[in-house]
């Protein structure tokens, strides 16, 4: 019974599902891709005013008070 099942399974699929004759692609995609990496230039990086203020701060702390060292390791 399951057999005959997974038979009869099998043509419905075959009918249902129409076969690809070729499954190569027709070019090839990397120079395309490679060609709009290049173009795309690549955007400027630069820090916010409040990250170099916070990490100033940080380094005040830091320098004036050594023993919260292990305290900023711990919550890290």
């Amino acid at each position: 019974m399951n057999e005959k099942d997974d038979n009869e399974i099998q043509e419905l699929l075959k009918r249902s599902i129409a076969p690809v004759a070729d499954t190569e692609l027709r070019r090839d995609l990397w120079p395309q891709m490679l060609r709009k990496l290049d173009e795309q230039s690549a955007p400027a990086r630069s820090v916010p005013w409040f990250d170099w203020a916070l990490a100033a701060i940080l380094s005040a702390v830091l320098l004036l008070f050594p023993g919260t060292i292990p305290a900023l390791l711990y919550h890290l």
